[in-house]
């Protein structure tokens, strides 16, 4: 059992299903409609946070697969490759936080991983269960509408499974092991995906 905790930050109540970006200025008109066009064009891809950047039960007999953070009071370890992993990602996805941090996850990890900026936040007004991940569905479901998604997380259960299998856009899951985290093996599929994908 490693050291890192097991679950995320205190759960944020919030009666929105999501928040958008707030700290972007807004954009001249033109240059809004282009980039809601080429946002709306690429694939989105939910990421949880523990199990997938933030790491545990990995053996505590070696090296740490990551950095160790204390994150409002609790140790995580934030695997080495994160943040190139998300970089390679983020030209081909539209990148949106969906893990328990809610908004927690921009307060920190966008420093900690080098990342451009904030990205926009599902938020689950207190539905999530550490060790389950159905519970996100329904923002996933309002966020995407009937775009393509991608969807990466440790703890995918069969009603996830089931819900991808139904739904009729194009839909990908990617299962993580806690200790591991996101590889660059599943970048690659994730990119390959999104070839395929994209609308040009």
């Amino acid at each position: 059992m490693s050291a890192c905790s097991l679950e995320g930050p205190p759960l944020r109540r919030d009666t929105s299903v999501y928040r958008s970006l707030r700290s972007l200025k807004p954009l001249p008109p033109a240059l809004n409609a282009r980039y809601s066009k080429l946002v709306a064009n690429r694939p989105i891809l939910f990421l949880d946070v523990d199990g997938v950047i933030s790491l545990f039960d990995f053996p505590m007999d070696g090296p740490p697969p990551g950095a160790y953070h204390s994150i409002d009071g609790i140790i995580h370890c934030i695997g080495d490759r994160a943040g190139e992993l998300l970089a390679r990602l983020a030209d081909r996805f539209e990148l949106v936080w969906a893990t328990g941090w809610e908004e927690k996850a921009n307060e920190y990890l966008p420093h900690l991983l080098g990342l451009a900026g904030e990205l926009p936040v599902l938020t689950f007004d207190g539905r999530a269960v550490f060790g389950s991940a159905h519970w996100k569905l329904q923002a996933i479901d309002a966020y995407a509408g009937d775009r393509p998604l991608a969807w990466i997380d440790d703890f995918l259960d069969e009603r996830c499974r089931a819900w991808a299998e139904r739904r009729p856009s194009p839909t990908l899951l990617i299962e993580t092991e806690s200790a591991v985290g996101m590889t660059a093996e599943h970048v690659e599929e994730l990119l390959a995906w999104a070839e395929e994908v994209t609308v040009a």
